[in-house]
């Protein structure tokens, strides 16, 4: 019997092709949606745990309070020591020292003398240290453009804009004027050894990034550094545990009258993106959400028009003797081949153009020149496990119940109409 349905469903057009169609293309953009929404976010997050804030963030009460400021002269001291402890206290998690600073970047001439200058903020990390996976965190294999990575002190990345900008290539010399930890002029001199691009307008416009022990000497910061960072092994924000493992030092190391005493805080609470991500994945549910119930609505109506449509069918069936429950399971079979068809021909076209958007992405590089926030200026698509299975809510569910509620008429047939409808 259900050879006989499937043959009729492929011979006749009406009944599949058009309802294959319908369901596979809504199924397509639900797939699609729900994971572009899911990769922009999840690209935020990461950006942000990267470069800015890590997993979890330690700083002095008195720096946290001015973070956006990077005020170096507030912070922390004894960080090796300090860093010892942590992977002591909390060895699943991957601990790194960094130093944010800013200046003016003095490109000499052949004769020493200035020839082009530029304003640049910095970022101090360990690029040295063989065991260091601040490259690998940074990106910044995939990142170099021009040149080659530090290999030695006193040598520095810059971004290729600011290359550009200031007429400077690998190779060549260039000039730090800063302000140490304590307020006095700081004049450092490094070598140029490469050019990255980050894919992020914040840090491609105007950085500079220095091996951390660079950094300490030349803002005199010897064993001391702006902020600590605590990543999860692998690499995915978990909120739940970041604010555990924060109010678990908090509890150990924080004190509320020390303005100098580290205290530690979880991604959302010290990045700009805190209220902003609980917002944005708030909304991001709820456009999905919503685009499934419209989608499953579309779906539930063309099953009931399917369902009308076919009364005349019913009523010949009924004339000639079939049950009214054989019929109804009938359709029903029917819906399921047709949602179950359509959600997978969907589904996959859905994950196709999905992964071809995780590839390649969308460049909004042009609507992002003058936000300061560690944003991606391509936005790509992520493939997760619901992926897969979204798209068989609005295509499958919706299929199969409106198929379910346009058969119960069946039973409502008198066979007394039954004539008349014929003779139409």
């Amino acid at each position: 019997m259900i050879r006989f349905l499937i043959r009729g469903l492929l011979r006749d057009r009406q009944r599949s092709l058009f309802p294959v169609m319908i369901v596979a293309l809504g199924v397509w953009i639900t797939v699609f949606l729900q994971a572009y929404m899911n990769g922009v976010f999840t690209d935020m997050v990461d950006y942000n745990a990267r470069f800015s804030s890590g997993h979890v963030k330690i700083m002095t009460r008195a720096y946290a309070e001015n973070a956006e400021q990077n005020p170096n002269d507030l912070a922390l001291i004894g960080v090796d020591t300090l860093l010892r402890q942590l992977r002591s206290d909390y060895p699943d998690m991957n601990w790194v020292r960094r130093i944010h600073f800013g200046g003016l970047l003095d490109i000499p001439d052949e004769n020493g003398e200035t020839r082009t200058q530029g304003v640049v903020f910095g970022l101090g990390v360990d690029l040295l240290h063989p065991e260091s996976k601040e490259l690998a965190t940074l990106n910044i294999n995939k990142a170099l453009v021009r040149g080659r990575l530090p290999e030695r002190p006193g040598e520095i990345l810059i971004s290729e804009v600011l290359s550009q900008k200031l007429d400077v290539n690998p190779g060549e010399t260039a000039t730090l004027l800063g302000s140490t930890m304590y307020g006095s002029l700081s004049v450092y001199n490094f070598i140029v050894a490469g050019t990255v691009r980050f894919g992020v307008t914040a840090m491609d416009r105007g950085a500079i990034i220095a091996d951390i022990g660079d950094v300490q000497a030349a803002l005199n910061m010897e064993d001391a550094a702006g902020e600590i960072l605590g990543y999860f092994p692998d690499r995915v924000y978990n909120d739940d545990r970041a604010r555990e493992i924060s109010e678990n030092f908090n509890q150990r190391y924080s004190d509320e009258a020390d303005e100098f005493s580290p205290i530690m805080g979880s991604l959302k609470d010290v990045s700009n993106l805190g209220e902003y991500l609980d917002m944005a994945t708030n909304m991001s549910t709820m456009i999905v959400s919503i685009f499934v119930i419209i989608m499953s609505l579309v779906l539930w109506n063309m099953g009931l028009l399917g369902g009308l449509r076919r009364y005349g069918e019913v009523g010949i069936r009924l004339a000639i003797g079939e049950k009214k429950g054989h019929i109804y399971r009938s359709m029903i079979v029917e819906s399921v081949a047709i949602g179950l068809i359509g959600s997978v021909i969907g589904t996959g076209l859905g994950l196709g153009s999905a992964y071809w958007m995780q590839i390649h992405g969308l460049d909004i590089s042009s609507l992002l020149k003058n936000v300061n926030m560690m944003i991606p200026t391509v936005f790509r698509a992520s493939i997760s496990a619901q992926t897969w299975v979204i798209g068989f809510i609005p295509g499958f569910l919706a299929t199969v119940l409106g198929a379910a509620l346009s058969g119960v008429g069946i039973y409502r047939r008198q066979t007394a109409q039954l004539f008349k409808e014929l003779e139409v």
